[in-house]
């Protein structure tokens, strides 16, 4: 994959798309996969390559991730952020929109989501060495973008519910979340948690992403003084958490240690 041209690229994201294999399509524009260090991919106009392959709206999808490829590789990651709310955009209309009845598209929305949020915290951080721009300011923009995702999501009734997009629900908020703590607007969380608390899924999302979502949410009622709320929370993700995430239960103590210091001590007064 680090050596393909980009002719062996485009057609092998033609056939995961033709073949509606979302994980396949996820890997293709991720930037955890290892094709995106490819020089030959590496592209500032691949326009042109990009429609001899594939349809619209696929062929402006790509396009931008490859544009996306060489910002990255250039460490210009102003340019990256731009190309990559393109890139979210366009699976947005045409995998959300346009296939209405199934969501084989998922994995690629929570691929280009990740890289969307993390590209926003890297430009952000580019323009603040230089003296540029509005801290938060990125970051917000890529909330919006992940908003418009997460409506496509939440508002699916159509589908059956193995079908339904309403499992990507979960995955954006999580994304949400580490945004509105990162630029300390906790309040946008609110309308977020009462989305999870109301569905019936609640109970069914993947356990990392409900581990993720109960630290969240644990720290917010940290924050509103709920500590009964806070303590169930932060256990839950505590005790789910994967023994090998080490940094991740770590970062649940930070929380959750005073809570049972706090308890202990109101217990055992001196």
């Amino acid at each position: 994959m680090a050596h393909i041209t980009i002719n062996q690229y485009l057609q092998q994201v033609l056939e995961a798309i033709d073949n509606r294999d979302g994980s396949f399509c996820a890997e293709f524009l991720s930037f955890k996969h290892p094709h995106v260090a490819n020089p030959r991919l590496q592209l500032s106009n691949p326009e042109e390559k990009c429609q001899q392959v594939l349809e619209p709206p696929y062929d402006e999808m790509i396009a931008a991730h490859l544009r996306c490829t060489y910002a990255v590789a250039n460490h210009d990651f102003v340019e990256a952020y731009k190309c990559q709310t393109v890139v979210v955009q366009y699976p947005l209309r045409m995998a959300f929109q346009a296939h209405k009845e199934d969501n084989w598209a998922l994995p690629l929305m929570f691929a280009v989501a990740l890289d969307l949020r993390i590209f926003a915290n890297n430009a952000e951080q580019q323009l603040q060495k230089k003296g540029k721009g509005k801290v938060g300011d990125m970051l917000e923009k890529a909330a919006e973008q992940l908003m418009s995702c997460f409506r496509v999501c939440a508002s699916d009734n159509r589908a059956g519910i193995d079908d339904s997009k309403k499992w990507g629900m979960l995955f954006l908020i999580n994304q949400l979340f580490k945004i509105y703590f990162k630029i300390n607007k906790l309040h946008l969380c609110k309308p977020l948690i009462r989305a999870i608390d109301s569905s019936n899924l609640k109970d069914e999302y993947s356990m990392a992403q409900r581990v993720t979502y109960k630290y969240y949410v644990g720290c917010k009622a940290m924050f509103d003084s709920d500590f009964q709320q806070a303590e169930e929370y932060l256990s839950f993700s505590f005790q789910h958490c994967h023994r090998s995430c080490q940094r991740n239960k770590r970062l649940i103590l930070i929380y959750l240690l005073p809570w049972y210091i706090g308890a202990t001590v109101a217990r055992y007064p001196n």
